[in-house]
């Protein structure tokens, strides 16, 4: 089902999966300050959804409220509205995910540290004359406010070097992110670094010798977490010490896991290696966080991550479709919050639905 069918359902039923409390929050966060123009909250959220969810175009935003009798009001308007909704969208992402069990609490040894997920989304502009961006972005994990964010054409790959770093930034990634460069980056501007090892990207060596991990790992017995420190070390001469956290993978993940690794073999036309089915049993970290912070709670941490990106599964697909305000960050902040609870609120009713009632939603 598409995303936008969820929101052109009867609107009454969609607003019992709002979180408790949102119409007023609407106005204590300043996104709803005078019905002039837009008689209330509901009619609000309404004309941004369509803006948001559908992926239309400011003024193709207002031709609709306008046809549908929500609101009389120009595209510079509505853009002033979505900024000023920012706050309120983030907030009811943080409500959301709350319903989840998802707690947004960070642990205390976290507390010297400002926690950011990195991640790059492809989004694709409608029409003809549509064009084609990435948009890198972090995002405060215990928070999910939207940091940083650049846009640049779809060549500029995923990098931490994308973005700038203060002391006490802890950047987590996923395998795209597993570069030594970036890794040399975050280190050099008083920055540390969580990321899945991105296989071949550099070479590893332990005490000199170079690390042979998977005659390392093998050892590994279910649910054991073991840690190595090694360094990374390039051609071009960078070299940066980490920390390898490993657990070894159930059963079907590994097979999940190896049935992916063909697969993109298949693809790309290439033949696998030996070694890298074994690697496929394997879950790998990289970090340059120090031993007093035990293995266990590194990958907790990357575990929460991938919670919250579970509870954000269609954030992709409705990040990349949409006009993306480009000339201020404002607006492109408030934008990605308001994609951000769109993406909640899709999987949201898609989870009543599924799991709770056969009529599509609770009592």
């Amino acid at each position: 089902m598409e995303t936008n069918n969820y929101f052109n359902e009867d609107w009454k039923v969609l607003m019992r999966f709002f979180p408790k409390g949102w119409i007023v929050e609407a106005k204590k966060l300043g996104a709803f300050r005078r019905s002039r123009n837009i008689k209330s909250v509901k009619y609000l959220i309404r004309v941004l959804l369509i803006h948001l969810a559908d992926g239309c175009s400011l003024r193709e935003t207002i031709a609709r409220a306008k046809q549908g009798k929500l609101c009389d009001i120009s595209d510079v308007a509505l853009l002033k509205r979505l900024k000023g909704s920012s706050e309120w969208f983030r907030w009811m992402s943080v409500e959301l995910l709350k319903n989840k069990g998802i707690e947004i609490i960070p642990p205390n040894w976290l507390k010297n540290y400002r926690v950011k997920s990195i991640d790059a989304s492809i989004i694709t502009e409608p029409g003809s004359t549509g064009s084609n961006w990435r948009l890198h972005y972090n995002i405060n994990l215990f928070g999910l406010q939207c940091e940083q964010f650049i846009i640049t054409k779809p060549k500029k790959g995923e990098s931490f070097r994308n973005f700038k770093i203060e002391k006490g930034d802890l950047l987590l990634g996923d395998r795209a992110y597993g570069r030594l460069s970036g890794f040399v980056y975050v280190k050099d501007n008083g920055g540390d670094f969580i990321s899945r090892l991105k296989k071949d990207a550099f070479t590893i060596y332990k005490n000199g010798m170079e690390f042979n991990m998977i005659k390392e790992f093998k050892s590994l017995e279910y649910r054991q977490i073991r840690e190595w420190t090694v360094e990374g070390a390039t051609k071009g001469g960078l070299r940066q010490k980490l920390r390898l956290c490993v657990i070894k993978k159930s059963k079907q993940q590994i097979e999940n896991s190896i049935k992916k690794a063909k697969r993109r073999a298949s693809k790309g036309q290439y033949k696998l290696k030996p070694d890298t089915l074994e690697y496929c049993k394997y879950f790998i970290l990289a970090t340059s966080l120090p031993k007093e912070i035990h293995a266990k709670q590194i990958l907790e941490l990357y575990r929460f991550r991938w919670q919250v990106e579970i509870a954000f599964k269609r954030l992709k697909s409705i990040l990349g479709l949409g006009h993306l305000p480009k000339k201020d960050e404002e607006s492109c902040r408030a934008w990605l919050h308001g994609k951000m609870f769109v993406a909640l609120l899709a999987q949201t009713v898609v989870d009543e639905g599924r799991y709770f009632s056969p009529w599509g939603y609770s009592i």
